[in-house]
């Protein structure tokens, strides 16, 4: 009699489970801080794998003249069957200059440039085989000297906050006490709020969650920022093996959360939240971006038909729709104005709408060839 109630429709998970495995899993990981701070070792003791083999370490005179700069590593990890496409993009030279307070611009533009390519994926015909490379998270390595956020530190976390999953995590942990250690976090939190700066914020739990899932939710987010301790060698104590370093005064556990928040930012990154900075990189971040691009895109086809209106008050409703979507992100509507009041006259603003149509025409016209072909096939058939 149970049999004959049994529908079937309760093995959709096991289809969609099934399909996700085989065509597997892409993540990307922004790291960002100066030189020094052990970024490199972390990311190695995250994914148990030496992703920095061949780097050559630059002198101090190279790192003052020094700017910043974008490396893109990508390797493929298998787990249990499971295929995970691993980037991390670092930033070397990061504030290592005289002058860093224009760091982020590099940062910025990498991550704009990677929504860019994503949305001219989603505009053209071939659509299933999109390669995702936007920013999913971004790890902010703040120094454990310091009583605070410094200028550029502020400056950073201002200009992405509305583009990427903001992580802040303190470097080289075992260097503070631990009084030490929670008066610098709770410094942090407080500038963080106090500036208005929007980092990554956890989702609420569900209430059929069980007890020991809300408990150790609760305890991730009472952590940020992450105070962590890297590194790669291996040593035995007490007849255990354990990850860490040798101190005079002892041992330096990783894994120890008396010692280090690092395997809690394990377990964050890999094991329980790593679907969800895909999710709010994909419903949030780049559906802000589309949004400004799709406003432009149509105020652009309205300019030429409004004779009467200036290039000022164009640009100027170009940036009010930008502000109204970005959810704040009063960069990209200065840069709205100022690009159309200083650059782009009305005629230049026709060429561009012309060249967008002409852009569509060709896609409608490759559309129809792919239809006509296939309408050929089938009757060949």
């Amino acid at each position: 009699m149970e049999q004959d109630n049994f529908i079937g429709f309760a093995n959709i998970a096991d289809q969609v489970h099934r399909k996700s495995v085989k065509r597997g899993f892409e993540f990307t990981l922004m790291i960002v801080g100066e030189s020094g701070l052990g970024k490199s070792t972390l990311v190695n003791s995250l994914f148990l794998s030496d992703l920095y083999s061949d780097r050559k370490i630059p002198s101090v005179q190279d790192r003052v003249k020094r700017t910043t700069e974008i490396q893109k590593t990508t390797m493929e990890i298998e787990e249990k069957g499971v295929k995970l496409r691993l980037t991390v993009v670092d930033t070397p030279g990061f504030g290592d200059g005289l002058e860093g307070n224009g760091s982020w611009k590099v940062c910025v533009k990498y991550v704009d440039d990677q929504f860019a390519a994503y949305f001219d994926g989603e505009s053209g015909l071939n659509r299933k085989n999109i390669v995702d490379t936007r920013v999913h998270c971004c790890l902010y390595f703040i120094p454990p000297y310091g009583h605070g956020l410094r200028q550029i530190d502020l400056e950073f976390l201002k200009r992405l906050q509305y583009k990427v999953n903001l992580i802040p995590v303190i470097a080289k942990a075992d260097c503070l006490t631990k009084s030490e250690m929670k008066k610098l976090k709770d410094r942090i939190n407080q500038e963080i709020e106090e500036n208005d700066i929007e980092i990554y914020q956890f989702p609420d739990c569900d209430s059929d969650e069980d007890e020991d899932f809300k408990s150790h939710d609760q305890m991730l987010k009472s952590s940020i920022p992450f105070a962590i301790i890297g590194g790669t060698n291996t040593l035995e104590i007490g007849g255990k093996r354990m990850r860490g370093r040798q101190m005079p005064w002892g041992f330096v556990e990783m894994d120890n959360p008396e010692h280090s928040d690092f395997a809690l930012l394990r377990r964050f990154l890999i094991q329980t939240h790593m679907q969800d900075l895909k999710d709010v990189t994909h419903d949030v971040h780049y559906e802000n971006y589309r949004v400004q691009c799709l406003s432009e895109m149509a105020g652009l086809q309205k300019a030429p038909s409004t004779s009467t209106s200036s290039n000022s008050s164009t640009s100027q409703q170009l940036a009010h729709i930008a502000a109204s979507h970005s959810g704040g992100s009063t960069e990209r509507s200065t840069h709205l104005r100022k690009n159309s009041a200083l650059h782009k006259s009305q005629e230049e603003l026709e060429q561009e709408t012309e060249k967008l149509l002409a852009e569509k025409d060709e896609e409608i016209k490759k559309m129809h060839a792919m239809i006509q072909q296939m309408q050929a096939k089938l009757q060949s058939n």
